[in-house]
């Protein structure tokens, strides 16, 4: 083995050993939402017999949340230090879960029910914007920025191992003991997390200089905007796949987004170096095109087996445009400035999973389910002519955060 490739095994141990507690951390916040992917569809349709675009109303008001909250997220990473800011996203989805436990005293009254759930739900999306987002910076902080796009993937393949755990956990949890298990889950796990934060040691707050955001904003829009196209897939998924099995039989209907968790995680784990190594746009490029193409067989499938195949190839190729994209943000982004690019990075996630799943409900109540999965597939292909604008590399020492 040549000194060359021994250097890079060390360097790469050192950032797993550096990351494994905040992938922990982000892992057991997320399983909470994981545990509501089934489940919340069918108690928002069935339990309180309201529609479609209800459900994508309670699905997305959790990333219109987090919409609203990204960007104060990295900026208070970045300026209070980001242990604080994982803490206070812990200390919000606690106060999610009660508010889960309240709306199902007005089970009566569906209307006030699905308000609190709202209500619950934003917050939920708070606590996780200021988990990941602070996460994020973190990671940064502590392995370089030579490895940007490892702890962007890997954080992220936490995020998503919850999802495929919590997927058939809470199915299982609403089986059995309905949406009541799902709330108070959501309230201890957080309490819980705690004891892993706790030990960790803190990264100083970044030193502050006065950072306009729309300079922020125009070092990042580009892979924002190539992010945004494509997390409608991830927004069908969420919010609709579910029903979508359930509509055509193909059982057990949780499976579908496990199986887009799982294929989510392998490339991540296996190839999460890619964005690193050969560039960011032109990983984002390539798995674009995946996603896209996953989301038309389901769209297409006559038969369960090829649809959940179809959630698989999603889940392969949403995997590493998010890290792909996200590596271009942060060379753009001035180094002071990390968390707050990072927010305003992944709020472009946001922005298309809190306008859009409402608006995809809206459509799949006139021309049926199956099309919100064709909506996801043209819009995915929409990120291949921002991702070859980005495969001209960026100018890391251009100062554009700063004010003279």
């Amino acid at each position: 083995m040549s000194a060359a490739a021994s250097q890079q095994q060390i360097a790469t141990r050192s950032v797993v050993t550096a990351l494994l507690p905040l992938m922990a951390v982000v892992f057991v916040v997320f399983l909470i939402t994981g545990v509501a992917l089934p489940a919340l569809p069918l108690h928002v349709h069935q339990g309180l017999g309201l529609g479609t675009f209800v459900v994508g109303l309670v699905a997305g008001s959790q990333f219109a949340a987090s919409l609203v909250s990204r960007v104060w997220a990295g900026a208070y990473s970045d300026g209070r230090g980001a242990k604080r800011a994982v803490i206070a996203g812990l200390i919000m989805a606690t106060a999610a879960g009660l508010l889960y436990l309240v709306s199902l005293r007005f089970l009566g009254a569906p209307l006030v029910s699905v308000t609190i759930l709202l209500l619950g739900r934003g917050l939920l999306g708070g606590a996780e914007s200021f988990t990941i987002t602070a996460a994020q910076s973190w990671g940064l902080t502590l392995a370089g920025p030579n490895h940007a796009g490892k702890v962007i993937a890997w954080l992220g393949t936490a995020m998503y191992a919850a999802f495929a755990a919590g997927a058939p956990l809470g199915a299982a949890l609403y089986a059995a003991y309905g949406f009541a298990a799902i709330a108070i889950a959501t309230m201890l796990v957080p309490i819980a997390t705690l004891l892993i934060i706790a030990p960790l040691r803190p990264v100083p707050p970044k030193p502050h200089l006065a950072l306009a955001f729309a300079k922020v904003a125009s070092a990042v829009w580009a892979p924002g905007v190539g992010l945004a196209f494509t997390s409608v897939g991830f927004g069908a998924m969420t919010a609709f796949s579910v029903l979508l099995f359930v509509e055509r039989g193909w059982e057990p209907a949780w499976l579908a987004y496990t199986a887009f968790a799982v294929a989510f995680m392998v490339p991540r784990i296996v190839l999460g170096h890619l964005a690193d190594r050969m560039g960011g746009a032109k990983v984002a490029l390539v798995f674009a095109i995946i996603e896209s193409a996953g989301q038309a067989l389901i769209w297409l499938s006559p038969w369960a087996l090829l649809g959940f195949i179809g959630a698989a190839v999603t889940g392969f190729g949403y995997s590493l445009v998010y890290p792909g994209l996200g590596v271009e943000a942060v060379r753009r982004a001035p180094p002071q400035a990390q968390g707050l690019a990072i927010g305003v990075y992944t709020a472009f996630l946001d922005v298309a999973l809190g306008i859009l799943s409402p608006v995809l409900g809206l459509v799949a109540g006139f021309a049926g389910l199956g099309s919100i999965f064709l909506i996801s597939a043209l819009l995915a292909l929409c990120a291949i002519p921002i991702a070859a604008r980005l495969l001209t590399p960026a100018d890391p020492g251009e100062p554009i955060g700063e004010t003279p």
